[in-house]
């Protein structure tokens, strides 16, 4: 597995990301998290916005597909982005043809960027030879939203998902129980109606693909704080909080779509609670 960041930095105010945001219980959450996962000089948490690489015998999945290059959105960094993703994706040995399969876990569009390209004045599909297995529910739900205004993104759905149905490369995920040969479905609604997560075993070893069911580590010290973004608000909370125990229960690499470097690590029990343990050394000391 590989992670291909497309950007992280210090881009959200916890505040606004938020809603049910308390200083005095934020500040102890920070002391816990890894370093540089929060920047106190300008009060932002640090934010990644990444897609993951799945090799899995003659497999090559995607799961998710970042903000995509050149697409005009209401949120300025992702406003006609010229990221270096194809160039990180070019240095793992794939290619846009060697795709196998793209997953989606839901629907919002700093997660579907990549799924097409410009060519001329349209968008095509990037990964031609892939499936692109959709969430069902969810795209009822966006396809329903973005045409009667309730999402206003700049167009995402249709410069970025719409073109795969067109283009007769979606299969949609409705009660399979397995996909592209690895990954196991779980349903995992409220950030998204039909969000879901991919969980997957090599050797005795679990992993999974969590979406946005945390938008940084902050979430697993306080897992009540939805974000400004959680649709289904009793829906989310209910969703992380069976996550939590789930993961700590299995020791899964839990591998998001927004936490800062190292970008995954393990869910423990501790008192009273959760903590992160990051999957990689020199990023246990606190934040600062």
């Amino acid at each position: 597995m590989t992670s291909l960041v497309e950007y992280y930095g210090p881009t959200h105010d916890p505040e606004f990301l938020y809603p049910a945001f308390n200083r005095s219980q934020f500040e102890a959450a920070v002391r816990k998290l890894p370093r540089g996962h929060y920047a106190p000089a300008t009060d932002r948490l640090v934010v990644a916005i990444q897609t993951w690489l799945v090799r899995a015998g003659s497999r090559r999945i995607l799961i998710d597909t970042g903000c995509g290059n050149g697409k005009v959105r209401t949120t300025p960094r992702m406003n006609r982005m010229n990221s270096l993703w194809p160039e990180w994706f070019a240095a793992t040995g794939e290619t846009f043809d060697s795709i196998t399969d793209v997953v989606m876990t839901h629907f919002h569009a700093d997660h579907v960027g990549w799924n097409t390209r410009a060519d001329g004045d349209k968008w095509a599909p990037s990964f031609p030879n892939a499936v692109y297995h959709f969430p069902k529910k969810d795209f009822e739900w966006f396809d329903a939203a973005h045409k009667d205004g309730r999402m206003s993104d700049g167009g995402s759905f249709a410069d970025s998902v719409q073109p795969i149905v067109d283009a007769g490369l979606a299969e949609f995920i409705t009660d399979q129980e397995e996909i592209a040969g690895c990954l196991k479905v779980a349903q995992a609604p409220g950030h998204t109606p039909g969000q879901l997560n991919f969980w997957l075993e090599s050797e005795g070893q679990q992993g999974v693909f969590s979406a946005d069911i945390f938008h940084s580590t902050v979430q697993i010290y306080c897992p009540e704080w939805n974000t400004a973004f959680c649709i289904e608000q009793d829906n989310a909370l209910a969703t992380r909080k069976a996550f939590l125990k789930r993961a700590a229960e299995t020791g899964a690499l839990v591998m998001p779509c927004h936490f800062a470097p190292p970008h995954c690590g393990y869910i423990r029990e501790a008192s009273g609670g959760y903590s992160f343990e990051p999957a990689a050394p020199g990023y246990f000391a606190m934040a600062g």
